[in-house]
């Protein structure tokens, strides 16, 4: 497999680039260098923000070397969940004047297909349900091993359960979070 690794000095290389290619390529490898590094190059908030205003997101971090890390960003999929943090930065570049015509067709879209605010709600509460922490309650090790999670994997794990449509698919998938974190496993 062919990996597109790329490494702009700057969000201005990266802004040119997304408006010569957001419509053409499928993917990106961002490369970034780490912040104990002291060589030039774009970062993480800089490079978000420009791929938001072309209808692009961030995803997989890997690492290269001691002193490099690369991210992927593809564009976004109209049925993706917005985080608050993302909404929030949109809302900015729009006030900036940053946006172009196909990052705010992806607003357009998500507000249409209601993906803009499906994880308002898991974001503001990150409340465990009621039958989530029963199974917890039997099994204190995934409910410690979940505790110890970072909040965006326990969004995940919460938006999962939350997106089942039939109740014998929630119980399955509670069956499956509780199997995987006593096992320590993230989701994914």
């Amino acid at each position: 497999m062919m990996v597109n690794k790329i490494m702009f000095r700057n969000r201005n290389e990266w802004r040119r680039w997304l408006q010569e290619h957001h419509n053409t390529e499928s993917e990106i490898w961002l490369v970034y260098y780490k912040a104990h590094v002291s060589k030039e190059s774009i970062r993480y908030a800089e490079a978000v923000e420009e791929a938001l205003c072309f209808g692009w997101i961030d995803s997989q971090v890997r690492r290269i070397d001691d002193e490099k890390f690369m991210q992927r960003y593809t564009p976004r999929k109209e049925d993706s969940n917005w985080s608050a943090s993302n909404k929030a930065r949109v809302q900015k570049l729009i006030r900036q004047g940053m946006m172009t015509p196909a990052g705010l067709e992806k607003i357009k879209i998500a507000k249409r297909n209601k993906s803009w605010d499906r994880l308002t709600e898991i974001e503001s509460e990150m409340r465990i349900p009621d039958d989530l922490a029963a199974a917890f309650s039997a099994n204190p090790t995934a409910m410690e091993n979940y505790n110890n999670l970072a909040p965006s994997h326990k969004k995940q794990y919460l938006w999962w359960l939350k997106s089942a449509k039939r109740a014998s698919t929630r119980q399955t998938r509670i069956r499956e979070i509780i199997a995987r974190l006593e096992a320590n496993i993230k989701p994914g």
